[in-house]
């Protein structure tokens, strides 16, 4: 079953975030306990909220989704902002659930649009595409050497 995270339980996932935020972004990206805050704080006051699925009674995953904006047009849109499952329960099922959830609830609240962002090689570009995400923009990184 897939519900609206407690208190309590965003709780438990703010202790969890750091490793996956690590873990999604390729390892490029191992945030500090205050940033986890920051980052969860202020998707959290502008109106997301996570889903999360239990197994056994334990945490097993979640998603963060919640409204955004077209850079561009400035249009209002539904955004999905994180997507997890512990490495525990990966390969049972829950990230397809997890992401449908998000979607009928986004769709439901009239967004014309739902996005996500995802790193470059992460496996979860899978799930994204099977469940009819396609690529629309591509964000392209240059490493700059500083020089001495």
């Amino acid at each position: 079953m897939i519900v609206k995270a407690t208190e309590e339980e965003i709780q438990e996932i703010r202790m969890k975030s750091a490793d996956a935020l690590f873990e999604g972004t390729k390892k490029q990206f191992h945030p500090s306990t205050e940033r986890v805050s920051e980052l969860i704080d202020n998707a959290l006051e502008k109106g997301c909220y996570y889903l999360i699925s239990r197994q056994e009674n334990k945490l097993a995953g979640w998603v963060l989704a919640g409204p955004s904006a077209d850079f561009f047009s400035k249009e209002e849109i539904g955004f999905i902002y994180e997507l997890y499952v512990l490495s525990e329960y990966r390969g049972q099922g829950l990230a397809k659930p997890l992401m449908r959830k998000a979607i009928n609830e986004l769709s439901a609240k009239g967004y014309p649009e739902i996005r996500l962002s995802v790193h470059a090689g992460n496996f979860a570009q899978q799930v994204y595409r099977e469940l009819g995400f396609v690529e629309k923009q591509i964000s392209m990184s240059l490493q700059v050497i500083k020089r001495s």
